[in-house]
């Protein structure tokens, strides 16, 4: 059974969070199942919901079922993938006519959960990071 770390615990959460954020966020009339969206919309946020859960299983599937050595350039290659959802989505407000939210009833969240989960990649990269350094010395 792979060792489990507190950086390992951090990138399990983030994963978790990636690949089923999505879905509790836009799985609803607001998003998916708005009737006012255009059917090209609604393929694009489909495809955000399946990108966050690729990234999501790609990320458990190196943490915990890939058997190759547990190296820092693995926890590189975990982190980026757990990172790069969050970051598109912190990009996305770059672009001509987006808004973090819908009305004014809701909170933009996705700013602070964003950040929060590349705060909790970076802690888990500088985590493993040490350890290992550590293990060869």
């Amino acid at each position: 059974m792979p060792k489990i770390t507190a950086g390992k615990v951090l990138l399990t959460l983030t994963s978790l969070v990636t690949m089923t954020g999505a879905y509790i966020a836009d799985w609803n009339e607001t998003h998916i199942y708005n009737p006012n969206w255009p059917p090209h919309a609604k393929f694009h946020n489909a495809q955000t919901m399946s990108m966050g859960a690729a990234l999501g299983l790609l990320g458990l599937y190196l943490l915990w079922v890939h058997r190759g050595v547990w190296t820092r350039s693995l926890v590189q290659v975990i982190v980026v993938t757990e990172s790069l959802y969050w970051i598109t989505q912190l990009s996305a407000i770059l672009y001509p006519g987006t808004a973090l939210v819908d009305g004014d009833w809701v909170p933009p969240i996705q700013p602070a959960l964003a950040t929060t989960m590349l705060a909790l990649n970076a802690l888990a990269y500088f985590l493993e990071h040490r350890r290992l350094e550590q293990r060869i010395a």
